[in-house]
């Protein structure tokens, strides 16, 4: 009976440490981890940090065509020496002066309008990319997220793994003292005990380790315990199948390399412009003296006529340049929506496959529990050995384990159809 007693001790400990201590931790609904995530994930906050750069830099270029207005302040003294009959003499001169002087620009062959556009496109194509990049979020927050859900999960089906071998161990035990049963059956339970709390304790750091890495998804910078709630359903709407021509339109990816293009080719109209002449206006007012305040006015108003006549083939080299990067866009634009479409295709058939797969382990889980009911009382009863008893318990625990797979399984293909899908934080199933 010491052993009894032993493994009663091991058992009290394992509830008292078991998934319902986790009570008072921390319990997050998959929107609260969304939420968060979108705050606090340095990848979102470093595309958004993207976007504002390239904002700056399309102002940066349209201030080109905007009046660029300078003011200026001089003041300076010149000593002169002269030579005499009677030696080196000095004569200083004062100069004051302060002004306003412009430049508007009036027509550089439609370059900075071209720039202009090329750089809005850039900015919706890092608007795109910061689209994708939520999407990329999703997957791994999802990701994590079913990771610890599956580890919830299989600590409690561990614990349940622990109580039939601790069960059967008893059964055995009586069994082995009374004669009916040899050694050999009661080292094998004992064996199957020990493996019981050895997945207990495996459980355990599996749970720690999909917690960190919930946390680590969700921009935490510090770990703390925490749990999650929610079931291991599939949405009905992601079993239809769509029209993947149509979905590839839509993804962000694709919209990105499409605005990459667009910018290239306002970048060859750009780089054409440069054998335009460029035309502006100057003005200016100041005044200049001897004394402060001086009193002399000046204005100036007049043109500036500039025309390229050559420059080593410059002009033509960045032409050049400029069309093959729109010819890299148009190939990058092609292979892109072929890729998001195969991506698409072999997404939606893993989540096929996994549905399905749920479906037959479930089946194969009532199968096993039900002949583990019958083998029991059968083997309590003298009916069947126990080498075939044992057989039937293994295949009940390995029938538990593939449950649990196949459903987190089935949850993980997914979140990866809907990443495939191009869908962002924003989209909640």
């Amino acid at each position: 009976m010491s052993k009894y007693i032993r493994f009663l001790i091991v058992f009290l400990l394992f509830l008292n440490a078991s998934p319902a201590s986790l009570k008072a931790q921390e319990t997050l609904s998959w929107q609260d981890c969304i939420e968060e995530a979108r705050k606090n994930h340095p990848d979102l906050i470093s595309a958004q940090e993207n976007i504002k750069q390239l904002e700056a830099a399309k102002k940066i270029t349209a201030s080109s065509t905007l009046p660029q207005i300078d003011s200026s302040v001089d003041a300076s003294k010149t000593r002169t020496d002269l030579e005499t009959s009677a030696g080196t003499t000095g004569k200083t001169t004062n100069s004051y002066s302060y002004g306003v002087s412009g430049t508007q620009l009036l027509f550089d062959g439609f370059k900075s309008r071209d720039n202009i556009k090329a750089a809005a496109e850039n900015i919706k194509a890092a608007r795109y990319n910061y689209k994708f990049i939520s999407s990329d979020v999703r997957l791994r927050l999802r990701s994590a997220f079913i990771n610890l859900l599956k580890a919830q999960e299989a600590l409690n089906i561990t614990q349940q793994i622990f109580n039939i071998r601790r069960g059967n161990l008893e059964l055995i035990t009586l069994r082995y003292e009374s004669g009916i049963e040899h050694k050999g059956a009661l080292l094998t339970a004992e064996a199957n005990l020990a493996e019981a709390e050895f997945e207990i304790s495996q459980a355990k750091r599996a749970l720690e380790v999909a917690q960190r890495q919930l946390l680590k998804e969700m921009g935490r910078n510090q770990f703390s315990p925490l749990r999650v709630e929610g079931d291991f359903k599939i949405s009905q709407t992601d079993l239809t199948k769509p029209d993947f021509e149509t979905l590839a339109n839509l993804h962000p990816s694709l919209g990105k390399v499409i605005a990459q293009k667009n910018a290239a080719s306002f970048g060859i109209k750009a780089a054409q412009a440069n054998f335009l002449p460029e035309l502006s206006a100057q003005a200016g007012a100041d005044r200049s003296g001897s004394h402060w305040l001086p009193g002399d006015d000046r204005l100036n108003v007049g043109l500036s006529l500039t025309f390229p006549l050559f420059e080593g083939g410059l002009r033509a080299a960045q032409v050049s340049q400029a069309e093959a990067q729109f010819n890299q866009a148009q190939a990058n634009e092609r292979s892109s929506k072929d890729s998001i479409i195969v991506t698409l295709e072999q997404s939606w058939a893993a989540l096929q496959d996994a549905v399905e797969t749920t479906e037959v382990q479930k089946k194969f889980l009532d199968a096993a529990e039900e002949r583990a009911k019958i083998a029991e009382a059968q083997y309590s009863l003298g009916l069947i050995q126990f080498d075939n008893w044992t057989i039937i318990e293994d295949e009940l625990v390995r029938t538990k384990k593939a449950f649990l797979d196949a459903q987190a399984g089935a949850l993980l293909a997914q979140a990866n159809w809907v990443s495939a899908k191009g869908e962002t934080l924003e989209y909640a199933d």
